[in-house]
């Protein structure tokens, strides 16, 4: 109850004009990154994150927590009317939101959409305030062993739940995001490593730059290859979705919400997974699954709320385990330790009431959306038909600008063209980018954690698969591993046969 009352108080501190004004204009230009193919949460969040790196803390968290919640949600705009998910997140809303447009309730389906975002956010933002304070405190017995195993796990289960039918694409991206994170002088040290001699190198790739290549440069590359898109003219006659209609999908909307937040929270999965999880859920709880992929209301409404309770989802590692839950939940990382906030295990001592302040910016980041989702779902399908050939350039401008702008480095420039040429390659053989950009995060815990885990043991292995939570790590990644390979699945199958 009382982690309720500190969400109550903390959503009534951000009721000052210049609060809400910074809610309303972050979370509308979120709608609208969303709401372009091509343009991504991860890409808005770091480009914002370099125009406003000057700025206080809380205001630039707010701002870019604002930014996170509407481009997830307004993915589901290209995602219903042109077929074309906004997001990756948005991917599974057009199983049924295209041919609910196709029939002409165009404008209810984004309602309804609308709504499920709305409700998504606020389940995952209420498990936030009740789950984080406790993982924070779990976080407290993790030493440097537990720390190394976690940054595997998540390497590992990200590249399996991102890339299912190949998860050794996935595996590959994940460990070489980790090599590339160990470039420049080592944590402990200060010794250079692969720097062959070079000022730049010696400092390592700084994620951001790498993150605006990967995601921003590398779409725009991915966006001017494939063929313009038709935009929509109507949609249709209702966008208020009946009141009967979200009441009697209460448990659709709760099931959705928990799973989406609980994919969230498993380290680099994210949106996508939890809008895919809860749309599964959804169908196979259905009485007549025949009709999902064909225009279903409640697969629409459990893959946006899913996606949307997955936001604060991912933010609940990174606020207590310093560890992302998805790539937008890792720019938001970085974000906050260039403004001074230290998320890990301490929060809850050296800042208890922020992890409510951000439940509390999840709050009016999801009133934003519903407001201005409902209000202007007609004026803003002009959006959709601003020409790509006028955009991307903007785009690519907005993305050297943002790589120079953090540290005033041209290498960074570089860095952002590199890894946009290396995106798109790898996107073009079908290698997931989340693992990479995971990797590259989670490079550095990996290798501090492990290089003191070895100075603490006195250069001895076996604290790490001896200590309880070690041994459950470990044990977790090793079955993941097994897991993924297709010929120990099929041999698990033929022993599961003989035993029946």
């Amino acid at each position: 109850m009382d982690a309720i009352t500190q969400l109550g108080s903390a959503i009534g501190a951000l009721t000052t004009p210049m609060a809400l004004f910074n809610v309303v204009w972050a979370t509308l230009l979120g709608m609208t990154i969303g709401m372009l193919p091509g343009l991504t949460a991860t890409l808005g969040i770091a480009l914002l994150t370099t125009l406003t790196f000057r700025m206080e803390a809380g205001d630039a968290i707010l701002i870019l927590i604002c930014m996170y919640v509407g481009a997830i949600y307004g993915g589901s705009r290209t995602a219903i009317l042109l077929n074309i998910p906004g997001t990756p997140a948005n991917a599974a809303s057009s199983l049924d939101g295209f041919p609910l447009a196709r029939a002409g309730r165009a404008g209810e389906a984004m309602g309804l959409a609308t709504v499920g975002s709305f409700f998504g956010s606020c389940v995952g933002l209420v498990l936030l305030a009740l789950i984080a304070p406790q993982l924070a405190e779990f976080g407290l017995r993790f030493q440097s062993f537990e720390f190394f195993w976690l940054a595997v796990f998540g390497v590992v289960i990200s590249g399996r739940l991102t890339a299912m039918n190949d998860p050794i694409k996935g595996w590959i991206a994940g460990f070489l995001g980790l090599m590339v994170a160990q470039v420049g002088q080592e944590g402990i040290h200060a010794y250079q490593r692969f720097s062959y001699g070079s000022v730049d190198l010696a400092g390592g790739f700084s994620l951001l730059p790498a993150l605006v290549g990967a995601f921003g440069f590398a779409e725009i590359l991915c966006v001017m290859k494939d063929p313009a898109y038709e935009t929509v003219r109507d949609v249709g006659k209702r966008i208020l979705p009946r009141m009967r209609d979200v009441v009697t999908r209460w448990w659709t909307i709760l099931r959705s919400g928990v799973l989406g937040t609980v994919m969230g929270i498993i380290p680099g999965v994210g949106e996508d997974m939890g809008a895919w999880v809860s749309y599964a859920a959804a169908r196979r709880a259905s009485r007549e699954p025949e009709t999902f992929g064909k225009g279903n209301t409640d697969g629409l409404l459990a893959a946006e709320t899913g996606n949307n309770a997955a936001v604060p989802g991912a933010i609940i590692p990174v606020l207590t385990l310093a560890v992302p839950g998805s790539a937008p939940a890792a720019v938001l990382l970085a974000a906050m330790f260039i403004h001074g906030v230290r998320p890990g295990p301490l929060i809850m001592i050296e800042s208890p009431g922020f992890v409510f302040e951000v439940a509390a910016m999840l709050f009016w980041a999801s009133v934003a959306i519903l407001v201005l989702g409902l209000l202007l779902t007609r004026p803003m399908l002009t959006v959709l038909r601003v020409r790509r050939e006028y955009l991307m350039p903007i785009i690519f401008v907005l993305c050297v600008v943002g790589s120079f702008a953090i540290a005033s480095r041209v290498f960074d420039i570089w860095v952002m063209l590199g890894f946009g040429i290396a995106g798109f390659v790898l996107r073009q053989m079908h290698y997931p980018m989340a693992p990479l950009i995971l990797g590259i995060v989670l490079g550095d815990i990996l290798d501090k954690n492990f290089r003191r885990s070895m100075l603490i043991s006195d250069g001895s292995v076996e604290p790490f698969v001896t200590r309880p939570i070690s041994a459950v790590l470990a044990a977790l990644t090793l079955f993941t591993i097994l897991w993924g390979l297709p010929p120990v699945r099929r041999a698990l199958a033929r022993l599961v046969r003989r035993g029946g």
